[in-house]
């Protein structure tokens, strides 16, 4: 029995687990589809990511490259711009005399975060000196952007094809067209379009809560793909010679030369950063560069000798700043510096695939159910599971810091605390189930299923107690089995076995949901009636009595047999005030019906 019990114990444990791990899992889809839910559980990952990232910039677990310069328009050249030209922008001679100085140092690459439209106050022949000037060197980069103005607004223009990439996309995931796909472009001037002069992109999306966290490598317009400008100049770079193929595999991981990018559902890349504002890369301010091509002999030179140099704006009242997870202001020329350094060290982050996420969460539930069913101390179990989320958020960090993988924290955090919360509740109902199985045990005969004789004696001191109090009368009735050594003698016990089940739940169809059937020894049981009276006792026995002798006990196909029991009757008080008195009164009404042809129930004795 007790290995039985065990069986089915396991049985149910497994059932439980099963149930548990199922219902977690149906849970957290249902959210994913649930559009509210799913936004705020990706914001709050999006929050996590920004955490773990500025605290890996604190930490500096990874260096920028020395080999990157930004020449910054920032709020003093400004206003020295101001102060000298009176406008901006200024007039593009100044531009074309800055690649030519920066150039003398042979830079890597020059790459302007700037865009060169066409304005009332552009001048031709600086616009064609500045086409010019680009032309002479080919390490040059400019940008511009794409977007779905309307066509009565400004009308689209045909592009050249030289600007253009060819893309294979084998993903299944990425669809550019669709997500980066534009009906517009806001060009540039045709003298620098016309020239040899390397054009990309610089289109950026920002998440829900106007962070950037990601950059496009790739828009599509016209029928053509165009790659972001950070991409174009920096594996051209790797590379050694211009790329114009690219390829997008079934594991959505772009191919660009030697290079192997990965790339979230949308098409797009996630930053590795380094470090705030103005405090990454070395800086150097335009308005020095400005002077020093002017003559001024007290300004330091800069050697840009191998650098890869970006010119752009950081100056706030330019507007060119953006909010990223390290840093609330930050000028969208760092933002390509960082594209760019994460090329070099070929250090993007990797989003964790669905197919990850799942068997993470599937193995937390798993973790924290058997933490919780196995543990013998709530305490223990409450701080073993707040150990696992910190143990497993603080992996995630290192996870990050060493692979550059981005493993979600919010979704499986939820489900740590829903798996702790259902699997309490879980044992609680075990545990509760396992009491009554052993209540039962300790109050129930195994073989009838009525109540033992240990609980009828608790049950005979309880109602002489509440019936002396409230002054309130009970029965009690004991019933034998008319010739019951015959039955095991002449059929065998388990014929007499089943004429004590039989005879037991005859007693429970007789009798009412408030009264105690109990097996009080052998082929003895008792009945306990509260609030009932000696006649109304009298009659239930009586009826109990036929109701058996109507009864037959079927022992094979052809053989019937009749069984018949005997019964006394006691009440309290009249027949006695203790559960003693009132059992021997009982039983001399039993020896009675015995003594006069059994089949009855016991008269009352003078």
């Amino acid at each position: 029995m007790e290995d039985k019990k065990t069986s089915k114990e396991q049985i149910f444990n497994i059932i439980a687990y099963f149930l548990i791990t199922a219902s977690i899992l149906f849970a957290v889809l249902l959210l994913a589809n649930n559009t509210v839910i799913s936004g705020f559980f990706t914001d709050s990952e999006n929050k996590s990511f920004d955490y773990r990232q500025s605290l890996l910039v604190k930490h500096k677990n990874h260096k920028p490259s020395n080999d990157i310069v930004i020449i910054a328009i920032d709020d003093g050249s400004y206003e020295y711009i101001l102060d000298k030209f009176g406008e901006w922008p200024i007039p593009r001679t100044i531009y074309s005399k800055i690649i030519d100085r920066v150039e003398e140092d042979k830079p890597k690459a020059v790459i302007f975060d700037l865009m060169f439209i066409k304005s009332f106050k552009s001048d031709i022949s600086a616009d064609n000196n500045l086409a010019n000037t680009m032309s002479k060197y080919n390490n040059i980069y400019t940008a511009m952007n794409f977007d779905n103005q309307s066509a009565d607004v400004r009308t689209p223009v045909v592009l050249p094809e030289r600007m253009s990439v060819k893309l294979d996309n084998q993903s299944k995931n990425i669809n550019i067209e669709n997500d980066f796909g534009f009906s517009n472009c806001r060009t540039i001037i045709p003298q620098i379009i016309d020239s040899k002069t390397k054009i990309g992109m610089i289109n950026i999306n920002r998440s829900n809560d106007g962070i950037i966290r990601q950059v496009p490598v790739f828009a599509y317009y016209n029928g053509q793909y165009y790659p972001h400008l950070t991409l174009m100049a920096g594996v051209n770079l790797i590379e050694g010679h211009e790329v114009n193929n690219y390829l997008i595999d079934k594991n959505s991981t772009l191919i660009a030369g030697n290079r192997k990018i990965p790339l979230t559902n949308s098409g797009e890349v996630v930053l590795n950063w380094y470090g705030q504002s103005m405090r990454t890369y070395k800086s150097v301010p335009f308005h020095k560069l400005v002077k020093s091509i002017q003559g001024d002999k007290s300004i330091e030179h800069y050697n840009f000798k191998n650098k890869i140099v970006f010119i752009g704006t950081t100056a706030v009242s330019l507007f060119d700043t953006k909010s990223v997870p390290i840093d609330k202001i930050y000028p969208g020329v760092e933002i390509h510096a960082t594209y760019m350094n994460n090329l070099l060290d070929n250090s993007f982050i990797k989003k964790s695939s669905p197919t990850t996420n799942a068997m993470v969460i599937m193995l937390l539930v798993f973790l924290v159910s058997f933490i919780v069913f196995t543990s013998t101390s709530a305490v223990f179990a409450t701080t073993s599971t707040v150990l696992l989320a910190a143990a497993y958020y603080l992996s995630s960090y290192y996870i990050m810091s060493i692979f550059n993988l981005w493993i979600e924290v919010v979704v499986p955090l939820f489900v740590i605390l829903v798996t702790f919360a259902i699997s309490y509740l879980a044992k609680y109902l075990l545990k509760s189930r396992d009491f009554e199985y052993q209540y039962k045990l300790a109050t129930t005969d195994g073989l009838t299923e009525l109540y033992n004789h240990r609980y009828f004696q608790d049950m005979m001191k309880k109602q002489v107690d509440t019936s002396r109090r409230y002054e309130q009368e009970f029965s009690l009735i004991i019933v034998d089995i008319d010739f019951f050594k015959k039955f095991n003698d002449t059929y065998g016990h388990q014929i007499g076995d089943a004429v004590l089940r039989t005879v037991a739940q005859i007693l429970k169809k007789n009798t009412r949901a408030t009264d105690y059937v109990c097996r009080y020894g052998g082929e003895e049981m008792s009945i306990i009636l509260p609030q009932t009276s000696k006649e109304e006792a009298m009659v239930n026995a009586q009826r109990i009595c036929e109701a058996v002798a109507k009864t037959p006990l079927k022992i094979n196909n052809s053989t019937e047999v009749n069984i018949t029991i005997s019964l006394g009757v006691s009440s309290y008080p009249q027949n006695g005030d203790t559960p003693q008195k009132l059992i021997e009164f009982a039983d001399k009404g039993l020896y009675y019906a015995k003594e006069h042809g059994r089949n009855q129930v016991g008269k009352e004795q003078e």
